[in-house]
Protein backbone atom coordinates (compact mmCIF):
# COMPACT_ATOMS: atom_id res chain seq x y z
CA UNK A 1 0.00 0.00 0.00
CA UNK A 2 1.33 3.46 -0.90
CA UNK A 3 2.27 5.72 2.06
CA UNK A 4 -0.48 8.29 1.24
CA UNK A 5 -3.15 5.60 0.90
CA UNK A 6 -1.99 4.08 4.20
CA UNK A 7 -2.34 7.46 5.97
CA UNK A 8 -5.89 7.94 4.58
CA UNK A 9 -6.90 4.42 5.66
CA UNK A 10 -5.41 4.95 9.12
CA UNK A 11 -7.24 8.28 9.53
CA UNK A 12 -10.56 6.66 8.53
CA UNK A 13 -10.01 3.80 10.98
CA UNK A 14 -9.22 6.26 13.79
CA UNK A 15 -12.40 8.21 13.07
CA UNK A 16 -14.53 5.06 13.12
CA UNK A 17 -12.94 3.97 16.40
CA UNK A 18 -13.62 7.40 17.98
CA UNK A 19 -17.26 7.31 16.85
CA UNK A 20 -17.70 3.81 18.23
CA UNK A 21 -16.24 4.88 21.56
CA UNK A 22 -18.54 7.92 21.77
CA UNK A 23 -21.58 5.82 20.88
CA UNK A 24 -20.75 3.30 23.58
CA UNK A 25 -20.63 6.11 26.18
CA UNK A 26 -23.76 7.91 24.98
CA UNK A 27 -26.78 7.89 27.32
CA UNK A 28 -29.85 5.86 26.42
CA UNK A 29 -32.40 7.53 24.17
CA UNK A 30 -35.15 9.20 26.20
CA UNK A 31 -38.26 7.14 26.81
CA UNK A 32 -41.69 8.32 25.78
CA UNK A 33 -43.00 9.49 22.44
CA UNK A 34 -42.86 13.25 22.89
CA UNK A 35 -41.00 15.32 20.32
CA UNK A 36 -39.60 18.78 20.06
CA UNK A 37 -38.51 20.46 16.88
CA UNK A 38 -35.03 21.33 15.70
CA UNK A 39 -34.65 23.90 12.91
CA UNK A 40 -33.07 22.82 9.65
CA UNK A 41 -32.15 25.16 6.81
CA UNK A 42 -35.04 26.25 4.65
CA UNK A 43 -34.90 27.33 1.04
CA UNK A 44 -37.29 30.20 1.66
CA UNK A 45 -36.08 33.68 0.83
CA UNK A 46 -36.62 34.78 4.43
CA UNK A 47 -33.81 32.53 5.59
CA UNK A 48 -35.95 31.12 8.39
CA UNK A 49 -35.69 27.59 9.67
CA UNK A 50 -38.03 24.70 8.92
CA UNK A 51 -38.99 22.75 12.05
CA UNK A 52 -38.21 19.01 12.04
CA UNK A 53 -38.86 16.54 14.88
CA UNK A 54 -36.23 15.18 17.24
CA UNK A 55 -36.90 13.01 20.33
CA UNK A 56 -37.38 14.51 23.78
CA UNK A 57 -38.92 13.21 26.98
CA UNK A 58 -42.68 13.51 27.37
CA UNK A 59 -43.57 16.24 29.83
CA UNK A 60 -46.32 16.15 32.42
CA UNK A 61 -47.28 19.76 31.71
CA UNK A 62 -50.94 20.68 31.73
CA UNK A 63 -52.96 23.48 30.16
CA UNK A 64 -53.61 26.14 32.81
CA UNK A 65 -57.04 27.57 33.58
CA UNK A 66 -56.15 31.08 34.81
CA UNK A 67 -54.98 33.84 32.47
CA UNK A 68 -53.41 35.98 35.18
CA UNK A 69 -51.65 33.18 37.04
CA UNK A 70 -49.53 32.30 33.98
CA UNK A 71 -47.90 35.75 33.87
CA UNK A 72 -45.16 37.33 35.96
CA UNK A 73 -45.68 40.49 38.00
CA UNK A 74 -43.59 42.40 35.44
CA UNK A 75 -45.79 41.31 32.51
CA UNK A 76 -48.99 41.98 34.47
CA UNK A 77 -47.69 45.49 35.21
CA UNK A 78 -47.33 46.09 31.46
CA UNK A 79 -50.96 44.99 31.00
CA UNK A 80 -52.29 47.16 33.82
CA UNK A 81 -55.50 48.90 32.80
CA UNK A 82 -56.19 46.52 29.89
CA UNK A 83 -59.41 44.55 30.47
CA UNK A 84 -59.13 40.76 30.51
CA UNK A 85 -61.75 38.51 28.89
CA UNK A 86 -64.43 41.12 28.30
CA UNK A 87 -67.68 39.40 27.22
CA UNK A 88 -67.77 41.63 24.12
CA UNK A 89 -65.11 39.37 22.54
CA UNK A 90 -66.98 36.10 23.01
CA UNK A 91 -65.91 32.95 24.81
CA UNK A 92 -62.73 33.30 26.85
CA UNK A 93 -61.11 31.82 29.92
CA UNK A 94 -61.12 28.05 30.48
CA UNK A 95 -62.97 26.30 27.63
CA UNK A 96 -65.02 23.06 27.61
CA UNK A 97 -62.42 21.40 25.33
CA UNK A 98 -59.69 21.98 27.93
CA UNK A 99 -58.08 24.95 26.18
CA UNK A 100 -57.56 28.40 27.69
CA UNK A 101 -58.35 31.63 25.85
CA UNK A 102 -57.01 34.92 27.24
CA UNK A 103 -58.23 38.15 25.63
CA UNK A 104 -56.47 41.30 26.81
CA UNK A 105 -58.38 44.08 25.08
CA UNK A 106 -60.59 47.06 25.77
CA UNK A 107 -63.84 46.87 23.76
CA UNK A 108 -63.56 50.63 23.19
CA UNK A 109 -60.15 50.31 21.50
CA UNK A 110 -60.01 50.15 17.71
CA UNK A 111 -57.04 47.83 17.45
CA UNK A 112 -54.93 47.50 20.61
CA UNK A 113 -55.19 44.01 22.07
CA UNK A 114 -53.70 40.57 22.58
CA UNK A 115 -55.32 37.12 22.36
CA UNK A 116 -53.64 33.93 23.55
CA UNK A 117 -55.04 30.44 23.08
CA UNK A 118 -53.36 27.53 24.86
CA UNK A 119 -54.51 24.17 23.54
CA UNK A 120 -53.52 20.56 22.97
CA UNK A 121 -51.89 19.74 19.63
CA UNK A 122 -49.98 16.56 18.81
CA UNK A 123 -46.64 16.72 17.04
CA UNK A 124 -47.88 15.77 13.54
CA UNK A 125 -50.42 18.59 13.17
CA UNK A 126 -48.08 21.00 14.99
CA UNK A 127 -45.19 20.22 12.64
CA UNK A 128 -47.44 20.63 9.59
CA UNK A 129 -48.79 23.97 10.82
CA UNK A 130 -45.41 25.43 11.76
CA UNK A 131 -43.80 24.33 8.49
CA UNK A 132 -46.68 25.91 6.58
CA UNK A 133 -46.22 29.21 8.44
CA UNK A 134 -42.52 29.21 7.56
CA UNK A 135 -43.01 28.22 3.93
CA UNK A 136 -46.15 30.18 3.05
CA UNK A 137 -46.03 33.21 5.36
CA UNK A 138 -42.36 33.83 6.13
CA UNK A 139 -42.43 33.10 9.86
CA UNK A 140 -39.11 32.65 11.65
CA UNK A 141 -38.72 29.64 13.94
CA UNK A 142 -36.13 28.71 16.56
CA UNK A 143 -35.94 26.27 19.48
CA UNK A 144 -35.78 27.88 22.94
CA UNK A 145 -36.85 26.30 26.24
CA UNK A 146 -37.11 22.75 24.91
CA UNK A 147 -39.75 23.64 22.32
CA UNK A 148 -40.24 25.46 19.02
CA UNK A 149 -41.11 29.15 18.79
CA UNK A 150 -42.30 30.73 15.53
CA UNK A 151 -43.06 34.40 15.11
CA UNK A 152 -43.73 37.20 12.66
CA UNK A 153 -44.67 40.90 12.83
CA UNK A 154 -46.19 43.17 10.18
CA UNK A 155 -47.67 46.68 9.86
CA UNK A 156 -51.37 46.99 10.65
CA UNK A 157 -53.37 47.60 7.46
CA UNK A 158 -55.43 50.42 8.98
CA UNK A 159 -53.45 52.00 11.81
CA UNK A 160 -49.77 52.97 12.19
CA UNK A 161 -49.10 50.14 14.66
CA UNK A 162 -47.46 46.72 14.57
CA UNK A 163 -49.40 43.46 14.51
CA UNK A 164 -47.88 40.06 15.11
CA UNK A 165 -48.22 36.43 16.05
CA UNK A 166 -46.05 34.22 18.24
CA UNK A 167 -46.50 30.46 18.60
CA UNK A 168 -44.71 28.11 20.99
CA UNK A 169 -45.11 24.33 20.82
CA UNK A 170 -43.73 21.77 23.23
CA UNK A 171 -44.87 18.35 24.45
CA UNK A 172 -48.28 18.49 22.73
CA UNK A 173 -49.17 21.97 24.05
CA UNK A 174 -49.49 24.95 21.69
CA UNK A 175 -49.37 28.55 22.92
CA UNK A 176 -50.69 30.79 20.13
CA UNK A 177 -50.71 34.56 20.66
CA UNK A 178 -51.92 37.15 18.15
CA UNK A 179 -51.59 40.81 18.96
CA UNK A 180 -51.97 44.34 17.66
CA UNK A 181 -50.17 47.30 19.23
CA UNK A 182 -49.80 45.34 22.49
CA UNK A 183 -46.71 43.17 22.96
CA UNK A 184 -45.59 43.09 26.60
CA UNK A 185 -41.89 42.23 26.96
CA UNK A 186 -41.44 38.69 28.23
CA UNK A 187 -45.07 37.67 27.69
CA UNK A 188 -44.53 34.36 25.87
CA UNK A 189 -41.52 33.47 28.02
CA UNK A 190 -43.65 33.96 31.15
CA UNK A 191 -46.41 31.67 29.81
CA UNK A 192 -43.85 29.03 28.81
CA UNK A 193 -42.16 29.13 32.23
CA UNK A 194 -45.52 28.89 34.00
CA UNK A 195 -46.55 25.79 32.05
CA UNK A 196 -43.26 23.92 31.67
CA UNK A 197 -41.32 25.18 34.67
Amino acid sequence: MAPRAFRVAAAAASTLFALAALTACAPDAPSGGGLTFTPTPSTSASGSATPTPTPSPTASAEIPDDCRAILTADVLAQLEGVPLNDPAFGASGAQPDGSLVCVWRDPAADTTGLVTKISSMSRGPALDMLNKLVTDEGYTCYTPDGGTRCEKTWPNETYPVTDGRTLFWRDDILIDTQYSNLAPAGYTAAVVASIFG
